[in-house]
């Protein structure tokens, strides 16, 4: 498996991508933005993991790092995006069309998603219909299980298929070393490998299916 952030120059045809055994790319997205966020360290941790194992290439897509505000332009399409935030969406709205399957690496924040991730969410529409979408959660008790659970309801709305298995790292406070790996790696390996071969699976099904017949045509 090789891993990249690079973002790609173009966005293939469903029709063009190759056999289907070829790997599938995976949009890794790092929905927090708050101070002292743990999620680029579960990010490195997730993607350390899936770069042992084959099949998939993986672009890293950090909330913090997009200009994305949350108010947007109306239906109509005014007022057209500021030069900053028109500037954001050039840069990853291919990178999320260009992908094949998402995973989204989220904490939990009063009992939901962080709003950072919803606007990305928001701010596009086409790039995630009939695409898998896997889940790394982190936060207390719960272990972010909670923003997972609403956030399967948000991208069935947009045609995704979220898959079953799901990442949970529960109070990474004191689950999660200074490394930013799991303190009991077997137990977190095994999910994030459970989750892995779902998506794998769904995301070369969908993309057969795409090839077939374009999505909502």
């Amino acid at each position: 498996m090789s891993s990249t952030s690079t973002m790609p120059q173009a966005v293939p045809d469903a029709a063009t991508v190759g056999t289907p055994q070829a790997p599938l790319r995976v949009a890794v997205i790092i929905g927090s933005a708050r101070g002292g966020r743990l999620g680029p360290t579960v990010a490195d941790w997730f993607t350390a993991f899936a770069g042992r194992l084959e099949d998939l290439e993986l672009d890293v897509i950090d909330v913090a790092e997009l200009d994305l505000p949350v108010a947007m332009p109306g239906w109509d399409g005014l007022p057209t995006p500021a030069p900053a935030t028109a500037a954001a969406l050039a840069e990853v709205g291919p990178r999320l069309a260009a992908a094949e399957a998402f995973v989204v690496i989220t904490p939990e924040y009063n009992h939901s998603y962080p709003a950072s991730l919803k606007s990305l969410i928001d701010w596009h529409y086409t790039p995630w219909q009939a695409k898998p979408v896997g889940f790394v959660s982190y936060g207390g008790l719960g272990g972010g299980l909670r923003a997972v659970e609403h956030l399967r309801q948000v991208f069935a709305e947009l045609h995704a298929t979220s898959v079953r298995d799901s990442v949970s790292l529960h109070g990474p406070w004191s689950g999660v070393g200074p490394d930013g790996a799991p303190l009991d790696p077997a137990v977190a390996e095994g999910s994030a490998k459970g989750m892995l071969d779902q998506l794998l699976w769904w995301g070369r099904a969908l993309r057969t299916a795409r090839a077939a017949q374009p999505y909502g045509k």
